[in-house]
């Protein structure tokens, strides 16, 4: 059993728009490992989201996990019941609305389900070199999203008499 601590990002260009998400693990003896990766069409929500779900299948369920981020939507959803809440609930809101990525809130429920981790917010663009970090390896990465050429449409399948 190891003790990491994971930093994570999101960002957006436009909301929706290209996106990128990243990840700094250390372990307890410091080691670093930054992780990155992005979609040509996403939220910033999502790609908090990602960040995590990427990070946290770098380590060993065994692991003691401190994860810090900027999002309070993503630290809120343990911190506060929400994702517990919206499992009870049948994935609906309080306001009985779907909830919204749930693809990515049942990766991420599943990564967490019997591990040690440990939620915590940082307020973000304040100075903390880790999220910082984060910050401009997911902003480079939405950039290189939004560089990237259209996907060509699928060829249309026309049908011969």
């Amino acid at each position: 059993m190891s003790d990491f601590k994971i930093y994570t990002d999101g960002s957006c260009l436009g909301n929706p728009g290209a996106g990128g998400y990243a990840a700094v693990i250390i372990d307890e003896k410091n080691n670093r490992v930054e992780i990155v990766g992005g979609e040509r069409e996403t939220t910033n929500n999502r790609m908090e989201l990602m960040a995590a779900i990427e990070a946290l299948k770098k380590v060993s369920a065994d692991d003691y996990i401190e994860l810090f981020t900027d999002s309070n939507y993503l630290k809120n959803a343990f911190t506060q019941g929400w994702l517990a809440n919206w499992k009870r609930n049948g994935w609906q809101t309080a306001n009985k609305k779907p909830v919204l990525n749930i693809d990515l809130w049942k990766k991420l429920d599943a990564l967490i389900l019997n591990r040690n981790v440990k939620f915590n917010w940082v307020k973000g663009h304040a100075g903390n070199s880790l999220n910082e970090r984060c910050d401009k390896l997911a902003r480079t990465e939405a950039t290189k999203q939004k560089n990237k050429p259209a996907p060509s449409p699928d060829p249309v399948q026309l049908t011969l008499f």
